[in-house]
């Protein structure tokens, strides 16, 4: 079996469970990501914006860190091009994927963002992400400036790979994850 159909079954084993998952789960997910971010903040006192994602289905909405942080989210572009830009208080467009976006005049380099916060179907302990499979953020990390920023996954804890995950040769290692049960950084 190929690669990618192994990771097409994962992703359709893991969408399931991610689909199971309780808001219970999902508002705690959101308290970790809260207490790491804030402890990030203590310790890098001169923060730039922390990246995150436009929530689509089932995945933990981590939008409230706009009440204490600098925030940037992601826009796809085409050639499976991912941008950052300043989430400010203009109307947000759909990108190339249809994901609602800032459509900002500049996007923002690797030294202004501190963290990125991405969505994960799955993640196992070699901290080897399973995402949709557009290849952006592994194209955005392919680039050394990127993948010094620290990548964050965020899930649910029935969403942890107990075994490790198929990995391709252009998957990068996240930097850690945060469920409901753990912060794993």
């Amino acid at each position: 079996m190929t690669i990618l159909k192994k990771k097409r079954l994962e992703r359709d084993m893991f969408r399931k469970l991610r689909d199971n998952s309780t808001l219970y789960q999902m508002e705690n997910v959101e308290k970790n990501v809260k207490i790491y971010v804030d402890s990030f903040m203590k310790v890098y006192k001169n923060i730039g914006y922390i990246a995150i994602y436009w929530p689509l289905k089932n995945e933990v909405d981590i939008r409230s860190l706009k009440e204490k942080n600098p925030l940037a989210l992601p826009r796809c572009k085409d050639h499976k091009e991912l941008l950052f830009y300043p989430w400010d208080e203009n109307p947000l467009t759909k990108d190339s994927e249809g994901i609602l976006s800032p459509n900002n005049s500049f996007s923002l380099s690797h030294k202004e963002i501190s963290m990125i916060i991405v969505p994960c179907l799955s993640v196992d302990k070699n901290l080897i992400r399973l995402g949709y499979g557009g290849g952006y953020f592994d194209k955005l990390r392919s680039d050394k400036n990127w993948r010094n920023v620290p990548c964050i996954g965020v899930l649910t804890s029935n969403c942890v790979s107990t075994n490790p995950l198929t990995r391709a040769e252009w998957d990068i290692p996240l930097s850690g994850f945060i469920t409901e049960k753990e912060i794993f950084v």
